[in-house]
Order: C-alpha cells, then structure tokens, then sequence
C-alpha cells in the first residue's frame, strides 16, 4: 500500500472532502515510485482509473511519467462536483485497490478549481 502525503498541511484531502461547493474539481495527484517500481504502479493505477470511470461524475482523467527514466507520475482527473469524488473516494471496491500499490509508493492527492487570472487563464 502506498503512503500518501499531503500536499498542504493547512488543507488537507479530508478538508478539501467535507467542502460542499458545485462546480468541477480537479484532482491532482502525484505518485513516486523508484524507477524499478514503475510498471506495478502503472498496472494498479490502470485498474484503479478503470473503477473510477464508472463513477457517477467522472469527466476525465490523464497520467502522466517525469521523462528520462523518472519514477514521479501526475495523474489529473476532472470531476464534475467534490460529492461526486468523494462518493467514488469511498467506493469499496477503489478502497479495496489501494492496497495493492507497491509499498515504495508515495501519494499526494488534492483537489484544485480553475482560477481566473485576467489575461491569462479563464475560470
């Protein structure tokens, strides 16, 4: 089972879960893995995105692997609502997964919405 890390200690994924706003989220979530460990992270995240996609307000996910041998992956997925990710969050069937990363894996999930910086990037 992996570890999972938080992202930022004054907010943390518990935090972010109990907030009850509408409007799409973005879950952004790092994984490491020593290099050797790649390909069994890679086979459970796939099973793992698999369950995902059947969730009500599932949009969309990628994943993505740091270049030259990089053992860090970033997955970014879009729900449409934090109830709908926590719903699937709890999931037993995508609780039951986690315990089949590899144990050299460390997590760092959070959730982020689009901020409008005028000029540049639209909400």
């Amino acid at each position: 089972m992996s570890t999972f890390i938080e992202m930022d200690n004054t907010v943390t994924l518990a935090d972010q879960l109990a907030d009850e706003e509408a409007g799409p989220v973005v879950l952004i979530n790092t994984f490491v893995v020593p290099p050797e460990d790649a390909d069994a992270l890679l086979e459970v995240w796939s099973r793992d995105a698999t369950i995902m996609k059947r969730q009500p307000g599932f949009i969309s996910t990628q994943l993505h692997r740091g270049i030259a041998g990089s053992g860090v992956f970033l997955n970014y997925a879009v729900w449409q609502s934090v109830a709908h990710f926590r719903a699937a969050f709890a999931n037993p069937e995508f609780r039951a997964k986690l315990s089949e990363y590899p144990e050299s894996a460390r997590a760092s999930p959070h959730l982020f919405r689009k901020v409008e910086v005028p000029g540049i990037c639209i909400a």
